[in-house]
This record gives C-alpha cells, structure tokens and sequence, in this order.
C-alpha cells in the first residue's frame, strides 16, 4: 500500500495493483481499475515513485524469502504529513481520522 494524501488533508492507502492511471489535470487524479477516482495533493511523479519502492520493497522481501527462507518485514515509510501515536502492542501508527457521513 502506499500513503496518499486528499485535498482535505486525510491521508489514505491505496494499493497500488489496482492503480489503472494517475493523471495531472493539474489536481493529480489516481484512477483505480474499478472507475473510482481519488484527487490527491501529492504530484504526478511522487504518486510513481512511491509506486515504484513499493513494488520495489515487494521484490526485496520475495528475494529475502527465496535466499534464506525468512524475510524482516519492510517498513511502510513514513508519510511526510502523517503524525504517529504509539501503540502498546503495534508500535507507531498513524493517528485515526475522523469520518464523516456521506451526504444523500
């Protein structure tokens, strides 16, 4: 998953299989496979390389599994705009957001 951020501030995971375009228009807009459509804050070439160490981070763990039987999971890193509260038994997680309703 890699961390993306609304026009409101949120920050969300989008998995980046299901990620069928990311246009600039100028709002960069990520396109899923299924038609739903996310603007977000982040530019076009920063959407492509957290895309791009994802899947890089992917290959790294399937090349550790392979080599030693074992693989250290890889850390998400750290999105830039997110604060983090800790955890007594998961560590750092990023701090809740609230929801809201949706409007008929």
């Amino acid at each position: 998953m890699i961390l993306v951020t609304r026009l409101n501030g949120s920050v969300f995971a989008v998995n980046p299989d299901l990620i069928q375009r990311v246009d600039a228009t100028p709002d960069t807009v990520i396109t899923l496979v299924d038609g739903a459509k996310f603007v977000v804050t982040e530019p076009l070439t920063e959407v492509v390389e957290r895309v791009m160490a994802f899947r890089a981070r992917v290959v790294a763990t399937a090349h550790a599994l392979e080599e030693t039987g074992t693989a250290d999971v890889l850390e998400l890193p750290a999105h830039p705009h997110t604060q983090t509260t800790t955890s007594d038994t998961d560590g750092d997680l990023p701090a809740p957001v609230p929801l809201h309703r949706r409007r008929p």
